[in-house]
């Protein structure tokens, strides 16, 4: 192949470095980073398109739904590197991602490039030597099949967004969204916390006590707990119900006889004997190799990682090399990598921890998609993680060695033991209930301990757990030596009060396990999905716990009142279904969106509903009665209480509820405690003796300030202009009811401009009910003038700012420590301050970290440390890492796609006196007619066409001739998640 010159493409620049160094000097590897063009938003149509379906959804519903594409303004840049790229090359090799999402990349390509040479897809699910000399070898066609999956998936939430996210605007409040995953993930949270609100908990008893042999037997001693009395069960937390019923006829034991009990227990006049001892095998198995639910949920529970962190570290193991392909649903693992963990395994633990046949795994998804291999170490040999610890960030050594130790004991024999069982008889026992009545009773304990005898697979790993309820079991003892009959002493006795717990709320890695049972959307997308939710203001994380918001409530309540097949959960779940159907060419793309937006006879239709919707009453969506006369309503500002007004015709009162108080703790007892409340009333400081104006200390919805309210003279003068209009407009009412003419409203006059009242936020040490007349003056004074700079004659000034108090000299600025320095900082201090270096440029010699340059500017990427925390740079845009992230973490990719993602919003919108307008340039025609599944083929020498009569070429030319995007075509599963 000497002299030829074959173009590869993939993804992201990560990939290029590793592919490069396995293809040799014929291959020239370059990046997409990721889609280049995605459908348009509607407001950057062309003017002659922005009519019927297509100008509101960039779709044309009427017309086969055919999607109008456009590559986004950031990658322009990129598509003309790759087309010039192609001039020089004999052959294309498309080598994105193996899943739907790379597979409609690769079209999307294809479609842009229009390439003359011939074109192969390239596949594999790690960056090895082996991997890709064996790819090179096994290429393909496009599948069309996938790519219509994910255009489909595409679409549906488009339309799903566009059509439901608008009334959310309406009815509910500004800003929000509904998704076809994320609205389901939202009341998968929201009942959770339904049920926390109707939970009623329920109270018992246990008793505990600590027995031993008697003297002069072997044995130490043990613990054990009530578990019969009379024969009779001893209730625990699982036999009730969410109401505080018992569920069963098991006894619920009071104070009153749990302390008796263990009085008689540790004064030692129960008689205790062995009354059996029972031993059975215990063996247990280990957990599959990760798919990416299972990657996301132990990530979560072992490494405290958010499911987009896991995916992100999983993304840069996959892209240089030390893991295959991260998005799967498999737990399968090829013979290669069966024999790779097996010789580990054996050499690490030793021949007899590796049993004799493999073991397989198969896919516990409701909805499994393309099946590829698990997640695990790549290559046919794996590298231990001490080996990588040198070259590996830590996130990317923890997330590695995760894997590699559930990969490797996935292959390895069941841990085996023996439990034992022993059942002690404490009879005749009196006991005295709580009206004081003293019975004889039959009282029963019981203790058990596992003792493994052979670790297996626990040598190497072992599957963390969830948050279980009302676990009201003890640790396992280890028992001593014990006979039927043997006589046992007391050492401790404990009565133990206990109340039933309700529900617990859903972590990230409880809530991924959730939808992974029901089938609703893709793990791969379980992460963006997550972030949606707690960005639109649904969910907020609560330690690890997901809270939701009383919006997230009135939206789901509007969903289900009215949109309720979206959001029923076998409905969500069957889609993905529909959507495998599709990527498996059994079922029409055109087909199945007339379906979920005309309906069928099972499915009224998205497109029925929103015409049929009715009123929908905004009100009572957004009210949630509480007790009586008391109404928590959801404002434009956040959730309040209304109480109901004593008189008629009265306006009700307004209660704010507090920040931090979950939904389940606003009980109807809570909301009357809020109410009866002392009310914070205005607090007079004094007047300002230039202007009459009176000082308060006000309590507001972002907290307590200071401010100017209207001095004696103005109140009396506003009062006297209001009593003048009301006898202005009772005298023109009776000169119309005596002329018999219609009431003449007075011409509004134009009011003069009133001086805006000063109003400053108290310091954050500053106590409202402290507050002096003094302090208030000088907040209200701010900013400070601190003094004057002799070189400058620049006056230098003390303030507090949205990032904190600081000091200003012109445009030049300095950081003060606290608050209080604004008013005690001197202008020797000042200037000792001014002639230090800024923080920011005292930062800029050593970045963080660095990176090669960006795929779009060509300059170099930097982690740096700013005033306001760190930030990644390519020297024209600065993104925030987030906060909590440790920017040591940041990955390349992760940088590029930050830096893609802030160019994409683009600068701050500011009012300008035109819009600019798209080019009204006329696009290609685009022929509605439908897919056939007998056209869709793919030449193996030419660019692929979905369609050989629909979707053609010409249908789709490249984004060059229509009018630009200005937004970025953010991966699509990506851009599902907002809409």
């Amino acid at each position: 192949m000497s002299g030829s010159n074959t173009l590869v493409i993939v993804e992201s620049p990560t990939k290029v470095k590793s592919i490069s160094q396995y293809l040799g000097d014929d291959y020239t590897v370059l990046a997409s980073v990721g889609h280049i063009r995605d459908l348009i938003e509607p407001k950057n149509l062309p003017p002659e398109l922005k009519k019927g379906s297509l100008g509101k959804f960039s779709v044309d519903v009427d017309n086969g739904f055919e999607p109008y594409y456009v590559v986004s303004e950031q990658k322009k840049k990129t598509v003309a590197e790759l087309k010039r790229a192609l001039k020089d090359a004999d052959e294309l090799i498309l080598a994105t991602d193996e899943d739907r999402e790379g597979e409609a990349i690769a079209w999307h390509l294809l479609q842009v490039l229009q390439p003359k040479v011939p074109v192969k897809r390239m596949v594999f699910h790690e960056i090895t030597r082996e991997a890709i000399e064996a790819a090179k070898d096994r290429t393909r066609d496009i599948d069309v099949h996938l790519v219509d999956a994910q255009e489909t998936r595409r679409i549906l939430d488009r339309l799903y967004g566009y059509e439901v996210s608008p009334v959310l605007w309406r009815k509910v409040g500004p800003g929000l969204s509904a998704g076809r995953v994320q609205s389901a993930a939202t009341r998968l949270i929201v009942d959770r916390e339904r049920e926390r609100l109707a939970f009623v908990k329920a109270s018992y008893w246990g008793v505990e006590a600590r027995f031993a042999p008697e003297p002069g037997k072997d044995g130490a001693a043990f613990v054990a707990r009530l578990t019969k009395l009379d024969g009779g069960r001893v209730a625990t937390g699982r036999d009730f119900d969410d109401h505080g019923v018992l569920k069963n006829t098991s006894v619920i034991l009071g104070e009153a006889e749990a302390t008796t009990l263990t009085v008689q227990l540790t004064a030692g006049t129960v008689p205790l004997t062995v009354s059996s001892v029972e031993s059975k095998p215990y063996t247990r198995r280990p957990a599959a190799p990760f798919t990416t639910s299972t990657l996301q949920q132990e990530a979560a529970r072992k490494l405290r990682f958010t499911a987009r962190q896991t995916m992100s570290v999983a993304q840069s193991l996959y892209e240089n090399g030390y893991i295959t392909y991260m998005r799967t649903d498999s737990s399968s693992l090829s013979s290669q990598a069966l024999n790779a963990a097996r010789t580990q395994a054996s050499k690490l633990y030793g021949a007899e921890t590796v049993p004799a046949a493999p073991r397989l795994y198969g896919s516990k998804s409701k909805n499994a998609q393309e099946a590829h291999e698990a997640v695990r170490p790549a290559g046919s040999t794996f590298a231990l993680p001490s080996e990588l610890r040198p070259k590996l960030s830590p996130n990317d050594f923890k997330l590695y060695d995760l894997i590699w130790k559930r990969t490797i004991a996935s292959q390895m024999a069941d841990a085996k033991g023996q439990t034992a069982t022993v059942t002690i008889d404490a009879s005749p026992v009196d006991v005295s209930d709580a009206q004081g009545t003293v019975t004889s009773r039959a009282a029963e304990f019981q203790a058990s301990g596992t003792v493994i005898t052979f670790r297996g697979f626990l040598a190497a790993y072992e599957e963390g757990k969830d948050e279980a309820r009302d676990d009201s079991t003890t640790a396992e003892a280890k028992l001593p030596p014990l006979e039927k009959g043997q006589k046992l002493e007391t050492e401790t006795a404990d009565a133990k009060s206990h109340e039933t717990s309700p529900p617990p709320r859903y972590t990230e890695a409880s809530l991924v396990k959730t939808l992974d049972e029901l089938g609703i959307g893709r793990p791969s997308t379980y992460a963006s999905i997550i972030s949606t939710i707690i960005d639109r203001g649904y969910v907020a994380p609560r330690g690890s716990a997901l809270v939701p918001s009383w919006t997230a409530f009135s939206v789901v309540r509007l969903l289900e009142e009215h949109f309720h097949d979206l959001v029923e959960y076998n409905f969500t779940a069957q889609m993905e279904g529909d959507l495998d159907r599709i990527a498996a060419g059994s079922e029409q793309r055109n087909d199945w969106l007339r379906g979920f937006y005309f309906g069928t006879e099972d499915h009224k239709g998205l497109r029925g509903v929103i015409d049929n919707l009715g009123e929908i009453d905004a009100r009572e969506i957004n009210s949630t009665p509480l007790a009586d006369g008391i109404v928590l309503r959801i404002g434009r500002y956040g959730p309040y209480l209304e109480v109901a007004p004593e008189t008629e015709g009265d306006t009700p009162r307004r209660v704010n509820v507090p920040e931090e108080l979950a939904p389940d703790e606003l009980t109807a007892q809570k909301a009357i405690e809020l109410v009866e409340a002392p009310i914070q009333t205005d607090r007079v400081l004094g007047v300002v003796p230039e202007t009459g104006k009176r000082i308060l200390v006000k309590d507001g919805r972002f907290g307590p300030y200071v401010t100017e309210g209207p001095s004696e003279a103005e109140e009396a003068a506003a009062e006297a202009d209001a009593k003048a209009k009301a006898l202005a407009e009772e005298a023109e009412a009776k000169a119309a009811a005596a002329e018999g003419r219609p009431v003449k409203k007075p011409r509004a006059k134009k009011a003069a401009a009133a001086d805006k009242p000063r109003t400053a936020s108290l310091f954050k040490s500053m106590i409202p009910e402290q507050v002096t007349y003094e302090q208030a003056i000088g907040l209200l004074e701010l900013p400070r003038v601190v003094g004057v700079d002799a070189e400058t004659g620049a006056e230098i000034t003390a303030q507090n700012g949205r990032y904190g108090p600081y000091l200003k000299k012109g445009t030049d600025t300095r950081s003060l420590t606290s608050e209080d320095e604004i008013f005690t900082v001197t202008l020797e201090a000042a200037h000792e301050l001014f002639a230090q270096p800024k923080y920011g440029a005292r930062t800029t010699k050593a970045a963080i970290k660095e990176f090669e340059a960006d795929p779009v500017s060509g300059k170099p990427i930097k982690i740096k440390d700013g005033r306001f925390g760190p930030y990644v740079t390519d020297g024209e845009t600065n993104v925030t890492v987030t906060r909590g992230a440790n920017p040591e973490d940041v990955t390349f990719e992760e940088a590029v796609q930050m830096l893609a993602d802030k160019r994409a919003k683009g600068p701050v919108k500011r009012k300008t006196t035109a819009a600019k307008k798209p080019a009204a340039k006329k696009p290609a025609a685009k022929k509605p007619a439908a897919k056939s599944t007998t056209a869709k083929t793919t030449a193996a020498k030419k660019p692929a066409a979905k369609s050989t009569t629909a979707k053609t070429t010409a249908a789709k030319k490249p984004a060059a001739k229509r009018a630009p995007a200005k937004k970025p075509a953010a991966k699509a599963s990506e851009a599902a998640a907002t809409e």
